[in-house]
């Protein structure tokens, strides 16, 4: 029987201690460094410099790991598009959730235009936990149209999916921008577009977990999350 090769060789600290800072980095509105105080209370010796790199190897890998335990998305598709920044300009972050506001999919884009819009619209309708969508809202941005349009005529999203551009049913998206545009300021800015990326996986994954959207696992359940982060590794929490 082929041996699976551990993502935590050669770390010199416990698998368990690892996921837990890149947990708590990820979900509350924390610094490295604040990470690494933290852990100097408990006896271990981390410095913010390697919290990040643990962030940046691990934060893709549990957002990769999460999606098969996923329950399925609603039909009614909310999408729409945030700032953030990265260095001295601003990136735009693609979003998309359900009507009760469960999280779809997540897009980090350099511009915030037709091509950008129908590469969201390809990722959304390969994510694992979603239903076709029967609509999809969007804001007044004159790219979606024209994506949307497009996206249906190379049979990316469903001929029968109505696009709907009302400003009011994206007051969801839109209130549900804040958990992680809270997490980021807290962040200060990310310094360049692909370490933005790899942790802004970790973000919106955490992010679905605190919503409920996790199979079996409840909502206030934090030792249960925490367990279930270290399961997707097979560790024992």
């Amino acid at each position: 029987m082929k041996q699976i090769k551990s993502p935590f060789k050669w770390r010199h600290f416990e698998p368990t201690v690892i996921l837990l800072c890149v947990r708590w980095y990820c979900r509350y509105h924390l610094s490295y460094r604040d990470v690494e105080e933290m852990m100097r209370e408990r006896g271990l010796d981390v410095d913010h410099s390697t919290v990040f790199r643990w962030v940046q190897r691990y934060a893709p890998e549990i957002n990769k790991r999460i999606r098969p335990h996923l329950k399925m998305s609603g039909t009614s598709y909310r999408v729409d598009e945030t700032y953030i920044k990265v260095g001295k300009t601003c990136k735009y972050l693609y979003r998309a959730v359900d009507k009760e506001g469960q999280t779809i999919e997540f897009m980090l884009s350099a511009r915030r235009d037709v091509s950008a819009a129908k590469r969201f619209f390809k990722k959304i309708m390969r994510a694992e936990h979603r239903r076709l969508p029967f609509s999809i809202s969007v804001d007044k941005n004159a790219a979606y149209p024209e994506a949307f349009s497009t996206s249906q005529v190379e049979k990316i999203v469903p001929k029968d999916c109505k696009l709907r551009r009302v400003k009011y049913l994206n007051n969801v998206i839109e209130q549900d921008h804040r958990f992680v545009k809270k997490k980021v300021r807290a962040s200060q800015c990310f310094k360049s577009f692909h370490t933005a990326e790899r942790t802004l996986e970790g973000i919106e994954a955490v992010n679905m977990m605190r919503k409920g959207q996790v199979k079996r696992l409840a909502v206030s359940d934090a030792q249960g999350q925490a367990k279930f982060v270290a399961s997707l590794f097979h560790l024992a929490a």
